[in-house]
């Protein structure tokens, strides 16, 4: 599951260089390669805005000095994985911190909103990435069916499966999917 550390290295400084380009959205690293990941649509997007908006809610009593960001990457370098969660709650304060992506052990929880174009590399192989990086919580999200899972527990044991509509237990969260929309 892992690379060689001097290959991800290097992956990771080609990666650094790479020039924007119109409709690709982030870069990440898996599996030994660099993966160029499309823009989101917009329903993608406002998925993210509306879980974010009830997560931030949240979280003052849950969780004192966390927010749930869009953006921000998130790397383990002993894996070989270089990911850009569409969402991650997260301490505040490591937005101040210098280094350039999020270590997995700062990380409460990723959300993923499966998009059209690369289905399984939500289902599978961020379920498998998010799960050896000791993620608790990883939260997909699809609208292509209106469905999700919640994965927790260690390596992902639990999960459960809900429908837009579904008021669903995210650890201890709680996020309404009835404002979720499929695609069209």
């Amino acid at each position: 599951m892992s690379i060689d550390p001097a290959v991800y290295a290097r992956l990771r400084e080609i990666a650094d260089q790479l020039p924007k380009v119109p409709g690709i959205g982030k870069v990440e690293i898996a599996n030994g390669e660099i993966v160029m990941m499309m823009s989101p649509v917009r329903r993608h997007e406002l998925a993210v805005l509306r879980i974010a908006r009830q997560l931030n809610a949240q979280l003052p009593s849950t969780h004192p000095g966390h927010v749930a960001h869009p953006g921000a990457d998130l790397e383990d370098a002993g894996l070989g994985r270089l990911r850009c969660p569409d969402l991650m709650v997260f301490a505040e304060e490591a937005l101040e911190r210098e280094q350039p992506s999020l270590l997995p052990h700062e990380v409460l929880l990723v959300v993923e909103v499966v998009s059209k174009s690369n289905p399984e590399n939500d289902y599978e192989a961020k379920v498998r990435d998010y799960a050896a990086m000791g993620i608790p919580l990883y939260l997909l999200v699809d609208p292509r069916k209106g469905t999700g899972i919640v994965h927790d527990e260690p390596g992902y044991a639990s999960r459960t499966h809900f429908v837009f509509g579904d008021t669903v237990s995210v650890g201890p969260w709680r996020v309404d999917t009835s404002g979720l929309l499929t695609y069209a």
